[in-house]
């Protein structure tokens, strides 16, 4: 849209992803993610995702069995980013305490 807005030609390798660009799979996995419980502690930030409702939650999107470490894999990798993020965001904030 802003392209035509500005008469430009539209260059593919500069536009941002949509959510309907990737797979289903991909999505439902997402969608689980953002369902499951954050485990957060004060003097440590956040440690990850709480999988105790992961097994209801693949049977509720009806995921199917050749799917279900695709999807696991999926969430845990976007978790290990969070956990980094949040390690950092706290490794910052502390060392603006100590300065």
């Amino acid at each position: 849209m802003m392209c035509e807005e500005t008469g430009q030609e539209i260059d593919w390798d500069k536009c941002p992803v949509e959510w309907e660009d990737f797979p289903s799979p991909v999505l439902t996995a997402v969608s689980i993610y953002n369902l499951l419980g954050n485990r957060i502690y004060p003097d440590v930030g956040y440690i990850g995702k709480d999988f105790t409702n992961f097994k209801f939650l693949l049977k509720e999107f009806n995921v199917k069995r050749h799917l279900k470490d695709f999807t696991f894999e999926v969430i845990t990798f976007m978790e290990s980013r969070q956990i980094e993020l949040s390690q950092r965001k706290l490794k910052s904030e502390l060392d603006k305490i100590k300065k």
